[in-house]
């Protein structure tokens, strides 16, 4: 049977009166079988999924309209979102510039204060390349030969710690945000030949340190973390915990794939330096396994209860649903089997 036809016919023969969906489906087969002389148990495989599909599309057109017009309300919503992301972080430099026009430059401790202040405050995160490449060259440009490697190092530790401790403790964020770090601090080292071994050296013992620094925080916070934060951890345990016991490799990685990335003299130097930094690495590992550890006592007993929770939810509907489809699919597959042996064996007979 031609196919649009065939849907034409169940368009036709569908009666939406029934309150059930299990009548409504019956009744348009009934009313197919009487009128049309369709029988789902004589169609091929092509027109039950014809037949199939035209049944849900009547069914989810409701739905589907419901769902395209809450679909373009979330793009509206992270629209706004977005736009007033922007209007909070501006109004937060705002305050922090006003601030400061009020403050004599030469008053330097006031002035300390108040940047100490904002970097806690403003997010780092959008502007942190710009942040980190103004940080170095005000260090290169103010400091003396002999104080701008410990300057540099430090404000990297500073930079990094803020950074880091403003999200989630992952792989991604973590990566992206050293890799960020360094590609700035490679660029003004190209610039600066004379200099560069000492700006990467420093830049990347700032990472470390801001690092596991971060590392540290998260772990003292463990113990008084509000009960609705324990709940995301437990949703990402297995992930914050591998992430956690690769920190090390994390930072070496970053630093080869820069390396990898940059011109051959930067390349060289970078990888001089990673070679050297295995063995600093080593108070960042202790620090990393100390975390999960601390990660993993204090869950333990939320443990419990999400194997509580998990068997609740094995007698859910939409678990017993998954079953009865785990067991269709095994059938289907089964089936599947069975006709390609009985096809072989058809063959083999022939040949016989």
């Amino acid at each position: 049977m031609n196919l649009e036809t065939l849907q034409d016919n169940f368009k036709n023969a569908y009666n939406n009166r029934y309150k059930s969906l299990e009548k409504r489906v019956v009744s348009a087969v009934k009313v197919a079988e009487k009128e049309k002389k369709i029988h789902i148990n004589k169609l091929s495989l092509n027109e039950l999924n014809s037949v199939a599909a035209t049944i849900i599309e009547i069914e989810t057109k409701k739905l589907n309209d419901e769902l395209e017009e809450l679909v373009a309300q979330k793009e509206q919503i992270e629209r706004n979102l977005e736009r007033k992301s922007h209007e909070l972080q501006d109004t937060r430099y705002g305050v922090f510039n006003a601030l400061e026009s009020l403050v004599n430059k030469e008053d330097t401790l006031t002035l300390s204060k108040i940047h100490q202040i904002k970097l806690q405050t403003v997010d780092l995160y959008e502007l942190l390349g710009e942040t980190v490449e103004s940080a170095i060259i005000t260090a290169l440009e103010k400091s003396k030969d002999s104080e701008a490697n410990e300057t540099i190092e430090e404000v990297i530790k500073e930079l990094t710690y803020q950074t880091v401790k403003e999200g989630t403790l992952n792989t991604i964020r973590v990566r992206k945000i050293l890799s960020t770090m360094l590609n700035s601090s490679i660029e003004i080292a190209e610039a600066t030949p004379n200099a560069s071994k000492d700006i990467l050296e420093a830049t990347l013992r700032g990472m470390r340190t801001g690092l596991l620094h971060s590392i540290d925080r998260f772990k003292r916070r463990l113990e008084y973390m509000p009960l609705e934060a324990k709940h995301i951890l437990i949703e990402d345990y297995d992930t914050i915990m591998e992430d956690l016991h690769q920190t090390d490799t994390l930072f070496l990685q970053v630093v080869q794939t820069k390396a990898n990335e940059s011109s051959e003299s930067i390349r060289k130097i970078l990888i001089e330096i990673n070679k050297e930094m295995h063995h600093d690495l080593e108070e960042l590992i202790h620090i990393s396994k100390e975390t999960a550890q601390a990660m993993k006592d204090r869950f333990s007993s939320f443990a419990k209860t999400a194997v509580k929770t998990a068997d609740k939810a094995l007698h859910s509907d939409t678990a017993k649903e998954a079953k009865r489809m785990g067991i269709q699919a095994l059938g289907v597959a089964k089936s599947a089997l069975g006709h390609a042996l009985k096809s072989a064996k058809d063959v083999i007979d022939t040949k016989k």
